[in-house]
C-alpha cells in the first residue's frame, strides 16, 4: 500500500503559514470547525501544527492580547505544544500508521520537505476496517 492513495493534498487541505495573525488562524479555525491547522513557512515547508489549545493558552498567558488585537499577533509567535511528525511520500506504511496512532492526521512532505498534503487518521482506520469486513465475509463464504 502507498501512503499517496490516503493523501489530502495541499489545494484541499486549510492550512496557515507563519505570518498568519492570531484572528485568522481562530477565524478559520472556526469557520472550518477544526481544532489543529498545518503550519507552513512561506516556501511551503512544514513548520508544525497549531491547535486550538494552542491559540487558547496564548491568549490566556500573553499579557494584552485580546480578541480586539488578535490581528497584530503572528502565529510564529504562538508556541506550539505539538508537532505532528510529519512523513515523507515515500515512507512506508508502518512508519504511517505509527503516527497516524497519536495524531489525528500526518503531513506529508516530499523530498525537499515542502508540504504536499495529508493523510486523515480516520481516513486509515476506514480502510482498514472495510479490509477486516471484506476479509471476514470472504471466510464466511469459504465456510
Amino acid at each position: 500500500m502507498n501512503i499517496a492513495f490516503f493523501l489530502v493534498p495541499k489545494l484541499e487541505v486549510i492550512c496557515l503559514t507563519a505570518q498568519s495573525t492570531l484572528r485568522q488562524a481562530l477565524e478559520r479555525m472556526e469557520y472550518h470547525r477544526y481544532t489543529a491547522v498545518p503550519v507552513l513557512s512561506e516556501e511551503g515547508r512544514y513548520i508544525g501544527t497549531i491547535t486550538e489549545g494552542d491559540l487558547l493558552w496564548f491568549l490566556k498567558n500573553t499579557e494584552g492580547v485580546t480578541f480586539d488585537n488578535a490581528h497584530r499577533h503572528l502565529i510564529s509567535s504562538i508556541p506550539m505544544r505539538m508537532h505532528n511528525q510529519p512523513v515523507y511520500i515515500g515512507a512506508n506504511m508502518e512508519d504511517l500508521i505509527s503516527k497516524a496512532k497519536a495524531q489525528n492526521f500526518v503531513p506529508v512532505i516530499d523530498d525537499r520537505e515542502h508540504f504536499i498534503g495529508i493523510v486523515r487518521r480516520s481516513d486509515i482506520i476506514e480502510y482498514c476496517a472495510q479490509q477486516l469486513f471484506t476479509a471476514a465475509a470472504s471466510s464466511k463464504r469459504t465456510i
